[in-house]
Parts: structure tokens; sequence; C-alpha cells
């Protein structure tokens, strides 16, 4: 028997494995982009959670674009929700010259309250 063989039906190569053979399949390349800390939140998310759009992305190579992409506007959404919060709050220059720790205290807090809504509008959907 022979090691490949090509089904010119479906254009497939298939290869010998023990009595069977099997068809040479690869997934397509993909391509690679950084991926932060949002867009690796939202993965582990899908991973648990959505499995079967998780694996639709994986087996497309659409993956890591689709991540890349997530973590980018999580962090553009999260730094304008900070910027506008703390104007609204009236977190100034001024307040962090002439009271830190109270500076500190606001700012902490508006991080986290944009953090939550980060996770809650973009990441655990």
């Amino acid at each position: 028997m022979e090691k490949y063989i090509y089904n010119e039906k479906n254009g497939l190569w298939y290869e010998l494995q023990g009595d069977y053979y099997l068809p040479c399949l690869t997934l397509p390349e993909e391509e690679t982009q950084p991926v932060g800390l949002w867009g690796q939140r939202h993965g582990q998310y899908l991973k648990e959670h959505r499995k079967v759009t998780y694996t639709t992305l994986k087996v497309e190579g659409k993956l890591n674009r689709y991540l890349a992409d997530i973590d980018k506007q999580a962090e553009e959404m999260y730094h304008r929700l900070i910027k506008e919060m703390a104007e609204k709050q009236g977190v100034t220059e001024q307040l962090k010259a002439e009271k830190p720790m109270e500076w500190v205290g606001l700012m902490n807090n508006i991080q986290a309250c944009a953090r939550e809504i980060v996770n809650r509008e973009v990441i655990f959907v």
C-alpha cells in the first residue's frame, strides 16, 4: 500500500496510518499579533464560557487577530473612561500637587470603576 494517495474528488491528500488512510489536514497559518491583558482575559472567557466561538475562531485562524482587536478596543475604552471620570470628578494636576493622597485615592477608585465597565461591556460578553 502506498504511504500517500491523492483523491481527485475532494482534492485532498491522504496518509496511511496503520490500516487506514487519514486526510492530511493542517490549520491555516494564523497571523501573530501581540495580545495584551484585556485580550488574554477575553480569550480565557471564550475558552471557558463560549467554547463554540473560541473553537471556530481558532480553526479559522482568526483567534489571535480577534483577541488583539478586543485588547485594543478595551485599552482605548479604559483610558477614555479614566480621563472622562477624572474630569467629571475634578481630579486635576492641581489636586495632585496640593493633596497627593486624596488624588491617589480618587484615581484608584476611578481606575477600578473603569476596569469594571470595560470588563462588563467588552471582556465578559
